[in-house]
């Protein structure tokens, strides 16, 4: 075996374990672009008079990062990769392996931390007014697991728009074609 291939079948691991690193923490699920709407009640109140509209909101935010560079992650990929490196090939071949394993490792793990730290947050509840009119919509909704009860200031149809976890609840007006 030549040392190139021995350099790719290397590689091909290192990636084939990082893709399976991937799957096994739920890095490839994807967040819902839409809540589905199960119920729509509308209210009214006698005169509609304008009023302040109180209610619990849940809010994730980003979590402190200690490990701002990832070197955690680096340094373990690149010592899980150099050793699977150094397990190939003999001679110069086998240390041009580990080098090349400790790179693709270290590359690998930096990632991998990298996107567990992105999808790390805190979640707090916080009290959200504004003034809307006396008439509005009680929604139920269910976002993938979860449902829940919102009042919004319009009927959202039968899907409400998610961004970064949370519900989009004012009206999106169409962008203005030029």
């Amino acid at each position: 075996m030549g040392k190139a291939m021995i350099v790719g079948v290397v590689c091909g691991a290192l990636g084939l374990a990082a893709s399976g690193m991937a799957s096994a923490y739920g890095l490839d699920e994807r967040e819902p672009e839409y809540a589905d709407v199960l119920a729509v009640q509308p209210v009214r109140e006698e005169g509609g008079a304008p009023r302040d509209a109180c209610r619990e909101v849940e809010v994730s935010r980003p979590a402190e990062v200690k490990d701002q560079q990832q070197i955690a992650g680096t340094l373990i990929g690149a010592v899980a990769g150099g050793l699977l490196g150094s397990q190939v090939g003999s001679g110069s071949g086998k240390k041009l392996a580990a080098v090349a394993g400790a790179v693709a490792g270290g590359y690998a793990g930096n990632k991998i931390q990298e996107t567990l730290q992105a999808r790390n947050t805190q979640t707090t509840t916080e009290t959200r007014c504004n003034g809307v009119a006396g008439n509005g919509y009680d929604v139920k909704y269910r976002l993938g697991q979860e449902v829940g009860w919102v009042r919004m200031d319009h009927d959202p149809g039968a899907q409400i728009p998610v961004r970064n976890g949370r519900l989009q609840l004012d009206r999106e007006e169409p962008s203005p074609v030029w």
